[in-house]
């Protein structure tokens, strides 16, 4: 079944923990009935054995010098290695706005990062990788907050992972913001944002985060997606 929306990757794991999906811009989740409240675009039967043979559809992704994928791959020798076992949650790295941040990120000069709506912690763990220091990631979910954490000791980087709702509470400032999230969010987020830059996704090519004070520097956009990076006026 295809889900489609923008629905975090950790609350749909906890709504269906049989398995999710990232495909094209949108999830598929295994289930015996097609789930109640979500739009489903398609729905199929899941042969025996999908629990393994999943495996063979998920590869890493190299952007830049980055490379994210599984542990059962063998990363390229030059590349700086981001290690994520998605378990039963696929698609890690795979989404095209995760790639297009990771492409504008690469571009700025090391510093502090504040990771909003960190998930399962991919491009903070970039970040950390990339020199960046200290890096913040914070999440409303408790369950991305653990994972998160599990996921930046395993990759041996120092990537602090916190529960926060980011619309409601204090955020830690840091010179270089990630927000990775919905259109919607975003505009929310960036009035009270406390950073310099930010690097901001989640959200369609045809879309512009419009926030007073903030202005665009940089854009990328594929496969319909766009991340652009702001600057505080």
């Amino acid at each position: 079944m295809i889900v489609g929306g923008e629905a975090e990757l950790a609350l749909l794991l906890r709504i269906f923990p049989d398995g999710v999906e990232e495909l094209d811009g949108a999830f598929a989740v295994y289930a015996d009935e097609p789930p109640l409240g979500f739009d489903v675009v398609d729905a199929e039967n899941v042969r025996a054995g999908w629990e393994d043979a999943w495996r063979e559809f998920h590869h890493g992704v190299r952007v830049g010098r980055c490379w994210v994928g599984p542990p059962w791959e063998e990363p390229p020798p030059d590349a700086l290695a981001v290690v994520i076992d998605p378990g039963r949650a696929f698609g890690t790295g795979g989404h095209p706005t995760t790639r297009l941040t990771l492409e504008l990120l690469q571009e700025r000069e090391p510093s502090s990062l504040l990771d909003v709506g960190c998930g399962s912690g991919v491009l903070s763990i970039a970040a950390a990788k990339l020199g960046f220091a200290p890096v913040v990631g914070v999440d409303v979910d408790e369950t991305a907050v653990e994972v998160a954490t599990a996921n930046a000791a395993a990759n041996g980087v120092a990537v602090e992972a916190r529960r926060v709702d980011a619309l409601r509470e204090e955020l830690p400032p840091a010179e270089l913001a990630l927000a990775n999230v919905a259109l919607d969010f975003v505009e929310a987020l960036l009035p009270r944002l406390p950073a310099r830059r930010a690097i901001v996704s989640g959200y369609l090519e045809r879309d512009e985060p419009g926030a007073a004070g903030w202005s665009r520097v940089d854009r990328r956009t594929g496969d319909g997606w766009a991340a652009d990076l702001l600057e505080w006026a």
